[in-house]
């Protein structure tokens, strides 16, 4: 019987200590600020915004919201980018993804300043993270590795498979893994064999958005199983990529769905911000 990675106390410890270093920070005369666009009304990036605004106010952080109409237009859109790369109070920028189709994220991502990329997805801070020298590190997987800290799991030497290859939770993923020593191997829909892969794993992550996808004859017996799925099953019930009732019984350590991975993401964006504001107060 695999024991719960539980997100929501990692979290809750996270953020604790998030909240003493912005009252440290503060006494300094620095305040973080996050401003978070969103564009259009997606009723899923609607929930992500206001629950990041909740966690700024637990901890300390300022924060601005910017909601935008639909029909925004691309100009409009990095015109907002360009003044809020230039508000002081701002110390971190996040544009609510995905964005309408008639944007381009790309573009809007570049013209974020790399210092307030909080999101870590500006190609020069993901340049960073392939080098091992980074200011932040994308939410989701920076989340995962806190949550394998908290139970002292290793990674070092270990087989670690990540099902999944985008570049907001697959490949950065796999570039952290690494990073600790971990022998990383990424599987994608043109993988061969993904089954017999998957059961080598000793640590398996899975990221790639279809409900109950890992079933219990991909998992080794004993595997620590990271769930960072968010999807509705047949009965419209929240549910990961991993078939969780039948991988249980078989993993060593499981996070659940939701309660996993899901609550650490935006505890990262917190750190990352602080980060953030202590860069460009240059108190690093």
């Amino acid at each position: 019987m695999a024991k719960l990675l539980n997100g929501k106390e990692v979290s809750a410890q996270v953020r604790r200590a998030a909240a003493e270093e912005v009252a440290q920070l503060k006494q300094q005369g620095v305040t973080p600020g996050l401003a978070v666009v969103i564009v259009g009304n997606d009723p899923a990036s609607r929930v992500y915004v206001n629950n990041k605004k909740k966690a700024c106010a637990e901890v300390g952080i300022y924060s601005e919201e910017y909601s935008l109409p639909e029909q925004t237009t691309q100009q409009e859109l990095l015109d907002l980018v360009e003044k809020l790369n230039k508000k002081q109070e701002i110390s971190g920028i996040l544009v609510q993804l995905p964005l309408p189709k008639h944007l381009d994220d790309k573009a809007v991502i570049a013209a974020i300043d790399p210092s307030k990329d909080v999101d870590a997805f500006h190609t020069q801070n993901v340049g960073r993270i392939m080098l091992g020298d980074y200011h932040f590190l994308p939410c989701t997987p920076a989340g995962v590795m806190e949550l394998l800290r908290s139970e002292d799991i290793p990674v070092e030497g270990k087989n670690c498979v990540v099902i999944g290859r985008s570049n907001i939770v697959g490949k950065p993923m796999a570039m952290l893994l690494l990073h600790q020593n971990g022998t990383v191997t990424i599987c994608h829909s043109r993988t061969q064999n993904l089954a017999d892969i998957c059961r080598g794993a000793d640590i398996l992550v899975a990221a790639v958005g279809k409900a109950k996808f890992v079933t219990a004859d991909m998992v080794k017996p004993g595997a620590v199983v990271i769930d960072v799925g968010m999807n509705r099953d047949e009965n419209g019930k929240l549910c990961g990529d991993v078939d969780f009732a039948a991988v249980e019984p078989i993993a060593s350590y499981i996070t659940p769905v939701p309660g996993g991975v899901g609550p650490m993401t935006i505890s990262m964006l917190m750190k990352n911000t602080i980060m953030a504001a202590r860069l460009q107060a240059k108190l690093l």
